[in-house]
């Protein structure tokens, strides 16, 4: 039973770190640090933009957090990014601002 319950949480956890080389991961990492932190804050807790932080992103789906970093939110700050990102790349975002994002 324990281990079907830890199969269960494994399987739930984002997996998006493992979907992008490692060259890749580091320039998403830094992007995240300098482009997103411009203004998200460096410290992820809002600024211009919302806080991006683990409590904050708790309530929001994967596919929505994917495809507001790729197409943007009309009428706010918030640009597309899908110019520069592959859905991969704004996945492994989702999954790594998930974990918390400190410079």
């Amino acid at each position: 039973m324990v281990r079907l319950a830890a199969i269960l949480l494994l399987a739930a956890l984002p997996v998006a770190a493992q979907d992008v080389a490692p060259q890749r991961a580091a320039a998403l990492e830094n992007m995240l640090i300098q482009d997103c932190g411009s203004c998200h804050g460096l410290r992820m807790t809002g600024g211009l933009g919302a806080p991006l932080t683990p409590d904050a992103l708790a309530d929001w789906p994967d596919d929505g957090l994917v495809a507001t970093i790729l197409h943007g939110r009309p009428g706010t700050a918030m640009p597309p990014w899908k110019a520069l990102l592959s859905p991969d790349d704004a996945r492994w975002m989702v999954g790594r601002l998930r974990q918390g994002v400190t410079p």
